[in-house]
């Protein structure tokens, strides 16, 4: 089949490079001509592990090209993907629909008839309504179908989870569409990845529902910890005790900084919004995100509290800025927050991370980079790990103890254990043990 992906960033591409690798011709498409340019070198504008490798061999293979022409790019096709951006909007929270409604727009003007656009970018429940609105608007004749198809990415492991999904969720009631959303997804269905077929407003609502979800896991379980810590529990065992029953499982209840990134943060305050705007209120959503928020900066409190209250003038080395492993995003990272905290007391931050310290020198220019944990620890009075990257979980304690100025180690991910960092010499504080 002929696909094309409106949008090069994060979904587009990866999943763009994942239906040519299952056999499918696929063009993604991008108004950034730079980004094009670079995607042409095999420079890709985000870092996924195993990315440019798929890209590569589905390009020399000849079923994965690149276009900023929308209008030769979508014809023939069988299916467009609307893969652009949905980031909060400035002053309200709800979702910026601006560039889901253009590309709707240019679409109108350039697409075959029995062409099905797919709205794959994260939207609130009615958007595909009004996307249908537009392209009928401006081509009143045109036989297309607008379908919801949501994406479950985890960034990080994106191949893995576009390849092995636990569902494909589509949003349709049009029976032709549906045809060829099961032969795009055909080769995993082959391979018995559930495909839920649903209404489209019901497919709209699934993709913040889970993230949601998802996000009060996470919540729960940092509050726990809190609470684990005043009665002098686990939160390691209270979490495995809970994980091991199936009707509440394992997954998302690990005690941290709190969540980031580009999907928890801008969906939950989405679906609060929506929530709002039709008088539904959603109050255990509302209670998450407050909570989440406020837990940021109370991680930075932990570690001036860990340093005995006062850090003016302290050097504190922080390991990990990205909001999770394997990804150079830093968009929410609890880092952000923790770092303006660690500032505002008078610390002096210097930060070590394996792929995001370009993007959060952008962020927060006031860090001082170093190139490697050892060297963000160099005469620091603590040092605190914020993100839980592979390279940071098999440290040479007694090094970084010794590269020291001081012997205060704060684990906000719990990797490792009291009594190995006890034996190094460090004064060791955890989330909720």
């Amino acid at each position: 089949m002929k696909i094309a992906m409106i949008g090069s960033g994060y979904v587009g591409l990866v999943s763009g490079a994942c239906f040519a690798d299952f056999g499918h011709e696929v063009v993604c498409v991008d108004k950034d001509e730079s980004k094009i340019a670079r995607l042409h070198a095999n420079i890709m504008p985000i870092y996924e592990p195993g990315l440019d490798a798929l890209v590569k061999t589905n390009v020399d293979a000849g079923r994965l090209s690149f276009s900023t022409n929308v209008t030769e790019a979508v014809k023939g096709c069988d299916a467009v993907f609307i893969a652009v951006g949905t980031p909060s909007r400035r002053g309200d929270g709800h979702a910026d629909l601006s560039y889901v409604y253009a590309a709707a727009e240019e679409l109108a003007r350039a697409i075959d008839p029995r062409t099905v656009v797919v709205t794959k970018s994260t939207v609130p429940v009615g958007t595909g309504d009004e996307v249908e609105r537009i392209i009928r608007e401006t081509s009143p004749d045109l036989d297309f179908a607008v379908v919801s198809n949501p994406e479950f990415l985890r960034e990080g492991a994106a191949i893995g989870d576009f390849k092995r999904p636990d569902r494909i969720v589509v949003g349709s009631d049009v029976e032709w569409a549906r045809d060829v959303m099961r032969a795009v997804y055909r080769p995993l269905f082959l391979n018995e990845s559930p495909l839920l077929f649903t209404s489209r407003r019901s497919s709209e609502l699934i993709k913040y529902a889970a993230n949601a979800f998802l996000a009060t896991k996470i919540t729960f379980i940092n509050e726990m910890a809190d609470l684990c810590e005043k009665l002098g529990a686990n939160v390691q065992d209270v979490s495995r005790g809970i994980g091991l029953d199936n009707r509440i499982g394992s997954k998302f209840l690990h005690a941290g900084p709190g969540y980031g990134g580009s999907c928890f943060p801008k969906d939950t305050l989405a679906l609060l919004k929506t929530a709002q705007d039709h008088e539904t209120p959603v109050r255990v959503v509302e209670a998450v995100v407050q909570a989440n928020d406020l837990r940021k900066r109370a991680m930075g409190r932990k570690i001036i509290t860990a340093l005995g209250g006062d850090v003016r003038g302290l050097k504190i080395g922080l390991l990990g800025l990205t909001f999770k492993p394997n990804t150079d995003d830093m968009r929410d990272a609890p880092s952000i927050a923790i770092v303006q905290t660690l500032l505002d007391a008078g610390a002096i931050v210097h930060a070590h991370d394996p792929e995001g310290m370009e993007e959060a020198a952008k962020i927060l220019p006031e860090v001082i980079m170093a190139d490697s944990a050892y060297s963000a620890a160099q005469d620091a009075h603590a040092v605190a790990l914020i993100t839980e990257w592979d390279a940071y979980r098999a440290l040479d304690l007694k090094k970084l103890h010794a590269a020291m100025a001081g012997d205060v180690l704060v684990d906000l991910r719990n990797i490792y254990r009291p009594e190995d960092t006890a034996a190094a010499g460090f004064k060791y504080v955890s989330v909720g043990r």
